[in-house]
């Protein structure tokens, strides 16, 4: 038996404790992979916080990723029909029965917000999505994520050039996706916009797909209560023209500043564990730069938004 499944036994509240000791652990020692990638996250997408209020943003980041890590593995461990039983409000949800209903199909954009994997189950209602799927590290771990996912509706394709035409097959016949479109990609496959103010390297596909579909774009994201209790959904209507440019950075920044809005709603519920600017042209990798090497960087860009916006407002008020 794949050892995974004793998350099958053990209460949900009793894997939350042992998630928030273990996010105290990390906190306790800040030379740790993750509170370095948090902190430089920080760093590049918040430098107007005080280090106490970074500092108080971080912990609480913490928590909750450690918090959806072992909430991810109970759901994959458990039939879809507890997963579905955890979510409690689902917030505009004509937003998301809207975008089911267009003939050009839907595409949910998800971000690495909150508890996606609790979602899926309960997203998995409404039809039988395309999902593409990257096999995880270790034999073990991605027998068990693999059979956890596929005991729900979704087909599973590859991360290749067969899965993006599962996916655009789908939406052309009117059937829904989802993607998560803030992974870093492949250089191929991406072009550099801007994501909380960082020139970065960012994924074209779910333009693409739109540009080419017309589908409808929905946000999506899992919260956890403030009580743990339970989690919500929040629908987003993503509506902006320049979504379905034909121009790939328009519409890549577009859906960048789209996802910025929903992570700014519940930021320390974003996975800031990941190393999401791990390609700004100015910079190269952050995550291994020096440390003055990136305050000097930070200042600059800072400076540069800030005289940009000045110059936007400016112009407008003339």
């Amino acid at each position: 038996m794949n050892p995974y499944h004793i998350f099958k036994y053990v209460p949900l509240s009793v894997l939350q404790i042992l998630a928030r000791f273990v996010a105290w652990i990390i906190i306790k020692i800040p030379s740790l992979s993750i509170m370095r990638t948090i902190s430089t996250n920080m760093a590049l997408v918040a430098p107007t916080l005080s280090d106490i209020q970074k500092k108080s943003l971080t912990k609480d980041i913490v928590y909750h990723q450690c918090l959806t890590s072992i909430e991810s593995i109970k759901s994959w461990a458990m039939p879809p029909k507890w997963s579905i039983a955890q979510i409690c409000d689902v917030h505009d949800k004509d937003i998301l029965l809207e975008g089911l209903a267009s003939p050009n199909g839907m595409l949910a954009i998800v971000p690495h917000l909150g508890t996606w994997e609790m979602m899926n189950a309960w997203l998995n209602q409404f039809g039988s999505p395309t999902i593409m799927y990257k096999p995880v590290k270790g034999d073990l771990t991605n027998d068990f994520v693999l059979k956890g996912r596929a005991r729900l509706n979704a087909t599973l394709v590859p991360t290749d050039g067969s899965g993006v035409k599962a996916i655009f097959k789908t939406l052309k016949q009117g059937g829904f996706s989802i993607v998560l479109p803030d992974h870093v990609p492949d250089p191929s496959g991406g072009v550099v916009v801007p994501f909380f103010g960082i020139n970065t390297l960012t994924s074209t596909l779910a333009s693409k797909l739109a540009s080419k579909t017309k589908c409808a774009l929905v946000g999506l994201s899992c919260i956890r209560r403030d009580d743990g209790r339970g989690f919500d959904i929040y629908c987003y209507k993503l509506d902006d023209p320049a979504l379905y440019d034909r121009n790939a950075e328009t519409a890549a920044y577009a859906l960048n500043q789209a996802m910025q809005r929903m992570i700014e709603d519940e930021c320390s519920h974003y996975m800031w564990g990941y190393r999401r600017f791990k390609h700004v042209p100015t910079l190269g990798n952050p995550y291994n730069a020096e440390k003055s090497e990136l305050a000097a960087f930070v200042q600059a860009n800072h400076a540069s938004i800030t005289a940009d916006a000045y110059k936007n407002t400016h112009h407008i008020n003339n």
